[in-house]
């Protein structure tokens, strides 16, 4: 009697265990959008929480493509790597075994091509991360790790007929990828000198250092220095932390010397002259947030927003714009 051969386990969950993992992939992604669109910011570790490193990255120019959050192509991408891998799991082979069949063989390049293009786009990130950025972000390295862990298991999960083809697809798929990924972000390092042009404030790309964070490089025009003493003169107040990249954006908007009039209140205990409890008690939940005329402002404002709601009279030419 001839034994049949038993089908190795990998092969029976892969599609399972990549399509679990695509949908984690899927939720953190979808988090990071949505934290992204509405200002706020991510939860974080507590090391890389007191270092800005989570919000530091997350609002660097490398997380932003086309004008839109990178985490929102993230979550398109993992959603297909979902569809892909689940998809076909949803047709009954018992009563429709030919078109089950045809979809798993299609959706198994889709899962290459797809697992390979995120997993060179995560390279190249993490290299970033580490080279350009200088920092600790937990929530990209675990989307590399899902991004590897999804690669190896399309290349191991299944019994590749022609393994020449895999290799050249992977090849083709992964050139493409990285020269549009060159491409995407070829203009990155050349922000501050367009930055400096455009009158549009240079962001910071290097992690903060403690307890003071990134130097305001922006110079203070007669405008931004008129608008920070009427602020203080109303008695308005800004609340932040020195790691917030957002709290970053609104000093340079005013430039060293209309800051310092500003009446800034440090709510980051590791801060210079914190005042922590000042920051509770009067509510604060995201930085940097303005108290104006009694009204509390979250976000990063405009000059000429916080003209309008201050109601400021004088001159309003100010010189910086933000991203």
């Amino acid at each position: 009697m001839t034994r049949r051969r038993s089908t190795p386990w990998l092969y029976r969950w892969s599609r399972p265990i990549i399509g679990a993992i695509g949908l984690l992939g899927a939720i953190l992604t979808a988090y990071l959008t949505v934290q992204k669109l509405t200002g706020q910011t991510v939860g974080c570790v507590a090391g890389a929480a007191e270092s800005g490193s989570c919000s530091n990255v997350l609002n660097s120019p490398y997380a932003t493509v086309f004008g839109l959050p990178l985490s929102l192509f993230g979550f398109l991408a993992y959603s297909a790597i979902v569809l892909f891998s689940l998809g076909p799991l949803l047709i009954n082979p018992d009563r429709n075994k030919s078109l089950r069949k045809n979809l798993e063989n299609q959706t198994w390049l889709l899962l290459l091509v797809g697992s390979t293009a995120m997993t060179v786009f995560s390279g190249y990130l993490m290299y970033i991360l580490s080279f350009q950025l200088q920092t600790f972000c937990p929530y990209c390295i675990g989307s590399a790790f899902f991004s590897l862990s999804l690669l190896s298991l399309t290349l191991l999960g299944k019994d590749w007929e022609d393994l020449g083809q895999i290799f050249f697809t992977g090849i083709v798929v992964g050139m493409i990828t990285l020269v549009g990924t060159l491409g995407v972000y070829s203009n990155i390092n050349n922000s501050t000198v367009s930055a400096e042009e455009s009158n549009i404030i240079p962001v910071a790309e290097t992690a903060p250092e403690p307890p003071k964070g990134w130097d305001i490089t922006t110079k203070s025009g007669e405008a931004e220095i008129a608008l920070a003493e009427h602020l203080t003169a109303i008695g308005a107040k800004k609340y932040g932390a020195f790691w917030c990249p957002h709290c970053h954006e609104q000093k340079q908007l005013f430039g060293k010397t209309a800051f310092d009039k500003i009446n800034y209140i440090e709510c980051d205990p590791r801060g210079i002259d914190p005042k922590p409890e000042t920051c509770q008690q009067a509510g604060v939940r995201s930085y940097p947030s303005w108290e104006i005329n009694g009204e509390m402002y979250r976000g990063t404002q405009p000059l000429e927003r916080l003209a309008e709601i201050s109601n400021y009279e004088g001159s309003t030419n100010f010189k910086y714009q933000l991203p």
